[in-house]
């Protein structure tokens, strides 16, 4: 019998002898290492600020000098001002000297600010510590250290693993702040921000790998703050937190 050309076999059969199964490209254990750990630092960061948000202006109302609405506002927004300030100069120093001293650093300011919250029974030194946990604006290191750590295709997936431990997070401080203001008091909270703060610490320093040297790119700054896109970005980022903390301040 006859063998059939190749060029004359049914289209089903060419198909199937050249056909190859899809490759599987998975995050490395590495970047899922990367990704993992960064996000605890975030969650662990965030948590602590988070439980502050509904029972602070409540707690407020029971200090000498907590009967003054807008410096209990000052108390609750002086984190995101320091942040907003802090965050560029903060990613900038990341570029040239490496992710995790400045992420260890704005840590331990962190740490410093929840304890000088802590031990303070008055609004001004409340305000004085959310001011240096403010200074601790590390997300922009955090962030720029996924980008270092996890190839381009799976960056997004590295994203949202941060963006549900901060979404998480957020849900589990609705339902536990309340329980703990009363069983440990506002100076326990920030106590605890403080012990969450210390084991972020210690997930940068030994469970985060180790980033690659910074290589920073010059571009006039002026191009940047003046990016469309990144306008429209952070007007809307301002917008969300000022909404969320006036929210906090009206039902606590």
């Amino acid at each position: 019998m006859p063998s059939i050309p190749p060029s004359s076999q049914p289209a089903s059969l060419a198909d199937e002898s050249t056909r190859t199964e899809p490759v599987r490209d998975r995050m490395t254990k590495g970047e899922l290492r990367a990704s993992l750990t960064l996000a605890s630092i975030f969650a662990l960061r965030m948590l602590g600020l988070f439980l502050i948000l509904p029972v602070f202006a409540e707690y407020a109302r029971t200090l000498p000098d907590g009967h003054d609405a807008q410096r209990v506002g000052i108390a609750m927004g002086i984190y995101g001002l320091m942040q907003a300030f802090l965050h560029i100069p903060l990613g900038w120093l990341s570029d040239r000297v490496g992710r995790k001293p400045v992420m260890v650093a704005g840590l331990l300011l962190f740490v410093a600010g929840a304890l000088v919250a802590a031990f303070s029974d008055t609004l001004t030194g409340i305000i004085i510590g959310r001011a240096l946990q403010g200074m601790g604006a590390i997300s922009a290191a955090i962030t720029a250290c996924i980008a270092d750590l996890t190839r381009e295709r799976h960056r997004t997936k590295a994203m949202a693993m941060v963006g549900g431990s901060i979404g998480l997070t957020f849900a589990l401080s609705l339902v536990i702040a309340s329980p703990l203001l009363h069983s440990i008091g506002m100076s326990g909270i920030f106590s605890l921000m403080a012990v969450f703060g210390v084991v972020a610490i210690g997930v940068t320093l030994f469970l985060v790998p180790a980033p690659p040297p910074p290589h920073p790119v010059r571009l006039p700054f002026r191009q940047v703050l003046m990016n469309a896109d990144l306008i429209r970005l952070n007007v809307g980022v301002l917008a969300l937190h000022a909404s969320q903390v006036a929210m906090f301040m009206v039902v606590p």
